[in-house]
């Protein structure tokens, strides 16, 4: 069982497609940066954010097809190849934080969906929604359900409700409930820091001690951290991180 360990206990922010942004709820989200402010003219240019279909301004057509899902809200499916990942974020999260996953995956021949999450929907819901839609995208044979904290979290049931086609769940700060964890029968890796107040160590060893089912069933702990979720990808320990997913869901796309 690998051992390492990481945190952060927020998790939510603004989605957009094209120019308009669509936050989560009030209790969940940052205020939202000004707009519309002038700049004295020896400042240097702001970025122009894009005019066309994007997710939170991060992702464009470029990178891939939007689309839009229930009210609105958009998502994009990145990559081409044949084992699909629906990345599902944490609260106070985005898409954009977690383009190093993406990107890394996609580099790696796997074909990504990331979604702006429903406030309004329960984030279990919300996964099996987007596995269904990406299942149905020409060439996808296998999917892996991969989330951040309740996204994590949510992702386990997502899995066993998904059925055959997935291939394996990767939960990153996640708090697994133990009865859910019970019931996996696709392969586990949890991944996240000692200190973490939500998914750190001893929720992780409880989660792998339930997943009896899981044919492999993978810890890595972040020792002396605190980093949630998506906050692993900007740390130290990133590479470490992305290597060890990738790693996993080499061994079992099948």
């Amino acid at each position: 069982m690998a051992l390492l360990t990481m945190g952060l206990t927020g998790c939510g922010g603004a989605v957009g497609t094209g120019t308009t942004a669509v936050r989560t709820t009030a209790a969940e989200s940052p205020a939202p940066a000004p707009v519309g402010v002038t700049t004295p003219a020896t400042s240097a240019p702001a970025s122009a954010p894009p005019t066309g279909p994007n997710v939170s301004g991060c992702f464009t057509e470029q990178d891939g097809k939007i689309f839009t899902h229930v009210r609105g809200l958009p998502g994009v499916i990145t990559g081409d190849g044949p084992v699909g990942v629906v990345i599902s974020y944490e609260r106070r999260g985005t898409v954009c934080s977690w383009r190093p996953l993406s990107d890394r995956l996609v580099a790696a021949g796997y074909r990504v969906l990331l979604y702006a999450r429903d406030a309004g929907l329960l984030p279990e819901d919300g996964a099996v929604a987007m596995g269904k839609r990406l299942a149905k995208e020409k060439g996808v044979e296998r999917l892996f359900l991969v989330g951040g904290s309740i996204g994590a979290t949510a992702s386990v049931p997502a899995a066993e409700r998904l059925g055959a086609k997935v291939a394996g769940v990767v939960a990153l700060s996640g708090e697994i409930d133990e009865g859910d964890a019970a019931a996996l029968t696709v392969p586990l890796l949890q991944i996240g820091s000692e200190h973490d107040s939500y998914g750190g160590a001893e929720s992780m060893r409880a989660a792998e001690a339930a997943a009896i089912k899981s044919p492999d069933n993978q810890v890595l702990v972040i020792p002396g951290e605190s980093l949630h979720a998506s906050a692993l990808f900007g740390s130290p320990h990133a590479a470490k991180v992305l290597d060890t997913v990738v790693a996993f869901m080499d061994r079992h796309k099948g």
